[in-house]
């Protein structure tokens, strides 16, 4: 008969998802700072004529909403954490929301991609000096965002492999990325546009970077929804974990999965001849701080 132990190593009904999470705080700021710069943008785009500056203002406004998503979700997971009816807690909302916010960066950037190819076909004059004077303002905006929420992507190790993210904070901090990128990009096309009389270079520029920022959103769209399904990469914790256990069991079946940003649930299957207990395993396992909940069941020689 198989010997069957349950391990849940921090704050059992919670796995840390009532804990406000670093990110949360520096997204509503930069809401607020995208939300002013955005009203201006649009503006300027539709009064000096700019395919670029309009498109980094309709940009600027899919990513006020996104990022309001991301903040509510922030909320939602820690008011929500103690809900039995999360079986693992609430860790894979922020992972939806940012699975959400990727399809909606998709959603902007073939609409810029649609709205700049009518613009090539049907040029229209551009009010140059004014445009470039916002563009070089939104710039600036996205520029203080990228810092702000920068920090806390780096400080969360969101800049190393993908089953380490809080998607939700990666999809804030590529929204503000790509605002950035944009508004570069359409400075750029306002200067060509005014010193060497290339029109089409404006709407050429809106389409180069909505393919840019469809690419982002791919990438957030496959690493975040792998998490959803559950899907089982070949990952580091996982060999990590054979090479704990493997010295004194066979391992028969290891299932590893997300339930949260950077935090695993884990079923094994083993046998062995010692007459070690499951929580002897445990106990070797505990040295990995990213398993929190652990099911183990030992099959004796």
């Amino acid at each position: 008969m198989p010997m069957n132990a349950n391990n849940t190593k921090i704050q059992s009904q919670t796995f840390g998802q009532d804990l406000k999470k670093p990110g949360e705080i520096r997204t509503i700021i930069v809401i607020i700072l995208t939300g002013i710069t955005m009203m201006i943008e649009i503006s300027g785009g539709i009064v000096f004529r700019s395919m670029a500056l309009l498109a980094d203002g309709l940009h600027m406004a899919a990513h006020v909403a996104v990022l309001t998503i991301n903040v509510l979700a922030y909320v939602y997971t820690r008011k929500f954490s103690r809900n039995e009816k999360f079986s693992f807690g609430t860790g894979k909302i922020n992972t939806l929301a940012g699975y959400t916010s990727a399809l909606l960066l998709l959603s902007v950037a073939i609409f810029m991609i649609w709205e700049s190819i009518e613009r090539l076909l049907s040029p229209v004059e551009i009010i140059f000096n004014q445009a470039i004077i916002i563009s070089i303002l939104g710039l600036i905006v996205n520029g203080v965002s990228v810092l702000i929420l920068g920090h806390t992507h780096e400080k969360n190790g969101l800049s190393g492999t993908s089953h380490n993210h809080d998607h939700n904070l990666a999809s804030a901090y590529l929204h503000v990325l790509a605002d950035a990128m944009i508004s570069l990009l359409a400075i750029f096309a306002l200067l060509v546009g005014k010193y060497f009389g290339i029109i089409w270079f404006d709407p050429a520029i809106g389409i180069i970077g909505s393919i840019v920022i469809a690419r982002w959103a791919f990438s957030l769209i496959k690493t975040s929804s792998k998490v959803l399904v559950d899907y089982q990469e070949k990952n580091e914790l996982k060999d990590k974990i054979k090479k704990l256990l493997e010295k004194d069991c066979t391992i028969h079946d290891l299932r590893v999965w997300s339930i949260g940003p950077g935090i695993y649930s884990l079923v094994i299957s083993l046998s062995t001849e010692k007459s070690n207990t499951p929580d002897y395993y445990k106990d070797i396992l505990s040295i990995e701080p990213s398993i929190v909940h652990t099911t183990i069941e030992i099959y004796k020689h």
